[in-house]
C-alpha cells in the first residue's frame, strides 16, 4: 500500500516531495501577516488583472462610488411604542459611530416640529443636529455627491413618516455600503404597521424591538395609546396626546375610548335633535 503511494507522489511530483508542494501552495498566504489576505494576482498572456481587499485600496475622488460597491453596508432597526427611547438608543449608535472616527449625518422628517427642526431631540432633551427632510430620496442631492460619498454611517429618525423608506435603505447599504440606522414606530395607536418601518425587517442586520413603562402599572409597556379623540394615522404629538400601556390597559383604554366616543356622538345627536325642536 505505502509502495503505490508513494509511486503515485512520483509521478505527480517527480521532482519535489509531497508535503513540500502542499507547503508551497499554502504559504503565500501566510508568509507575510501584514499583506490583505485577500489580495492575489491572476497572470493572462495579454494583460495582468490584480483583485484586493477594500482595506488595502484607497479610495480616490470619482472612484470612490465604484469602490463602495463593493463594501458591505448595514442596515440596523430600532422599533417600538412612544417613549420607549428610540431616539435616545438612535443617538447612542450614532455617537458610537462618531467615536470610533467614521462620518455619520442624521435625518429626520420634516413633519416632526414638537422641538427643533434642525435637530434631532430625544424626550429628555438630549440633541443632535440632523436634515429635515420629506423625502429620503433627495438626501444626496441636499448634501451633495461628494459629501454623501464620504459619508460612513446615516441616522434616521422617526422613519414611519417617509414612504421611500425602504428604497433608501436598499440604495444606501446594497448599493453604497452605507451603514443606516433607522429608529421609528412598527404600529400605530390602533396596533396597525405604522408607514414602511416593518417593509425594511428583512433587509435588516438586527432589529431591535424596545418597550416603555405602563403610564397606568409599571409593567412594561409595547403599545401606544391616543388619549385624544383626533381619528387620523398621523398625529404628531407627546404625552399630551399619547400614553405608552401594556396589553391589558390598551385594551381598556380602547374600550373607555369607544365607550367615550359613543357618549359625545349621542350627546351630539341630542343637542341636534333639540335644536330643531326649539328651532322658530
Amino acid at each position: 500500500m505505502r509502495s503505490s503511494i508513494a509511486t503515485m507522489r512520483s509521478l505527480l511530483f517527480p521532482s519535489l516531495p509531497f508535503h513540500h508542494h502542499r507547503h508551497q501552495l499554502l504559504s503565500p498566504l501566510f508568509s507575510n501577516p501584514k499583506k490583505p489576505l485577500f489580495e492575489f494576482s491572476i497572470k493572462s498572456r495579454p494583460s495582468r488583472l490584480t483583485v484586493r481587499s477594500h482595506s488595502s485600496m484607497p479610495i480616490k475622488g470619482s472612484d470612490r462610488s465604484a469602490e463602495a460597491r463593493c463594501l458591505s453596508g448595514e442596515i440596523h432597526v430600532i422599533v417600538g411604542p412612544m417613549f420607549a427611547g428610540k431616539t435616545t438608543a438612535l443617538l447612542r449608535r450614532i455617537q458610537c459611530e462618531v467615536d470610533k472616527g467614521r462620518k455619520v449625518a442624521m435625518i429626520k422628517s420634516d413633519k416632526d416640529t414638537r422641538y427643533l427642526i434642525d435637530s434631532v431631540v430625544t424626550h429628555d432633551g438630549v440633541r443632535m443636529q440632523c436634515l429635515a427632510l420629506s423625502e429620503l430620496s433627495t438626501f444626496q442631492t441636499k448634501i451633495g455627491v461628494e459629501a454623501y460619498d464620504k459619508l460612513d454611517v446615516i441616522g434616521v429618525d422617526e422613519a414611519q413618516f417617509f414612504e421611500d423608506l425602504y428604497d433608501f435603505c436598499c440604495n444606501a447599504a446594497d448599493r453604497d455600503g452605507k451603514t443606516v440606522i433607522v429608529a421609528g414606530l412598527d404600529g400605530d395607536y390602533l396596533r396597525r404597521r405604522f408607514g414602511s418601518v416593518l417593509d425594511i425587517v428583512p433587509l435588516a442586520d438586527s432589529v431591535t424591538k424596545l418597550t416603555a413603562r405602563c403610564e397606568l402599572c409599571g409593567r412594561p409597556a409595547h403599545f401606544t395609546l391616543r388619549k385624544t379623540e383626533q381619528m387620523e394615522t398621523e398625529l404628531i404629538g407627546g404625552a399630551e396626546v399619547y400614553m405608552p400601556v401594556c396589553r391589558q390597559h390598551y385594551v381598556n383604554g380602547q374600550v373607555v375610548i369607544e365607550a367615550a366616543r359613543l357618549v359625545l356622538e349621542s350627546k351630539k345627536e341630542l343637542l341636534e335633535v333639540y335644536s330643531e325642536t326649539v328651532a322658530p
